[in-house]
């Protein structure tokens, strides 16, 4: 970055990231899931996997709300040195940094369907859920400040981590029309406005 300029991250991006790979690996393992009889049984797997589902969706969604909240009110504008991060290259980015926890969920997903038949893949689900619903009020929060928010990329660490974690001590702010992602993180409808 040139003249202490830093290369940022979308926030809501980052979170909603692991919302596509978790849901659509969680529909997967339950499908397959189904197809075991597993120790339980299909009925109360899937009574079981409905109610992972909800619960995990719920605290998923809500874990680090004040965080988020303490840290959107205090962005600080981003210098004009800075470097927006494309949504495209920030997805890229998480999901190669989380490839094999993915992995490691699917396989543990489609493992307890011999005990629990469906349920693991409805907690994954619940989780991509849950992901879905925080890059939401992300959004939400954006459109009230009337301001994107951005978090610095060396902060993240390796594989885009948490945007509310330890090493993040604030975010940046820019204007709703910067980068190519609408507020929540969506891919911005009719072009890219900077």
């Amino acid at each position: 970055m040139t003249r202490g300029g830093q290369g940022l991250a979308r926030v809501a991006v980052v979170v909603r990231a692991g919302a596509a790979p978790l849901w659509w690996l969680g529909v997967i393992s339950a499908g397959v899931g189904v197809l075991v009889p597993g120790i339980t049984g299909r009925r109360i797997g899937v009574m079981a996997g409905a109610a992972l589902f909800l619960i995990t969706a719920a605290v998923v969604a809500l874990v680090r709300h004040k965080r988020y909240v303490a840290l959107v009110g205090g962005a600080a504008r981003a210098g004009k040195h800075d470097v927006l991060q494309d949504r495209a290259v920030t997805v890229r980015n998480w999901r190669r940094g989380h490839r094999w926890w993915l992995l490691l969920a699917l396989v543990g997903a489609l493992g307890s369907a011999f005990a629990v038949p469906a349920a693991g893949g409805m907690l994954l689900a619940g989780a991509g859920t849950g992901l879905r619903l925080k890059a939401a009020r992300i959004g939400r929060l954006e459109r009230a400040a009337e301001s994107l928010v951005w978090v610095r990329v060396d902060w993240l660490g390796r594989g885009a981590g948490v945007p509310a974690g330890k090493r993040v001590k604030g975010y940046r702010a820019t204007g709703i029309a910067a980068g190519d992602a609408a507020p929540g993180g969506a891919r911005r409808r009719g072009g890219v406005l900077v």
